[in-house]
């Protein structure tokens, strides 16, 4: 990728925003000790980074990227304990622009696992509202869970059948007109 299509160090010095890593560097360590130094250090290229408020990316300030994937174990018996999480930015024409970076709002996460060998699949939304960029003040961080149909518009993700059969979440309103989670106790995981 060429540098000017990159972010260097000029974006997140002397503020609050985080090289936040798309995929937890955690998740990856697994395999042969060759293989996890590998994917430690794939983890930090810019494929897998995004910039996010520390309050939303440190899970030392309980940050709810984080926290989100371990709920899964902490209340769902999951075959193997084998989670897959896919997640990223959601682009939207009137995020912010912050020292010439646009900083996107809203993150989405998808984790998907087996419980008692049926796929199950579920969806998130996370905002990160930055109402005073230049001071990257934070209004405030919203979890919202979504079904994976209303995350394929924004996303421009087409999922594949076998996950929207996994993902029985039925939700009468609209995402806008939604209740954030209060907690992630709060989750539907059945």
């Amino acid at each position: 990728m060429p540098a000017g299509n990159q972010v260097g160090n000029e974006l997140y010095e002397n503020n609050r925003l985080d090289r936040g890593h798309v995929a937890r560097r955690a998740d990856l360590l697994w395999g042969s000790l060759p293989e996890a130094q590998k994917a430690n250090t794939d983890s930090f290229f810019c494929t897998n980074i995004s910039p996010q408020m520390d309050d939303f990316n440190q899970s030392s300030k309980n940050g709810l990227w984080g926290e989100l994937e371990d709920a899964v174990f902490a209340d769902v018996d999951v075959d193997d304990l084998k989670v897959t999480v896919f997640g990223g930015p959601v682009f939207q024409d009137d995020d912010h622009t912050f020292r010439g970076v646009k900083i996107p709002r809203e993150f989405w996460k998808i984790i998907t696992f087996t419980e008692n060998g049926t796929l199950k699949a579920k969806a998130f939304l996370l905002t990160q509202n930055l109402d005073q960029l230049e001071a990257l003040d934070l209004d405030e961080f919203r979890l919202f869970q979504v079904t994976l149909a209303e995350l394929e518009q924004p996303t421009q993700l087409l999922l594949p059948a076998a996950l929207h059969k996994g993902d029985p979440l039925a939700v009468p309103e609209a995402v806008t007109d939604r209740t954030p989670l209060d907690s992630l106790t709060d989750i539907q995981w059945d």
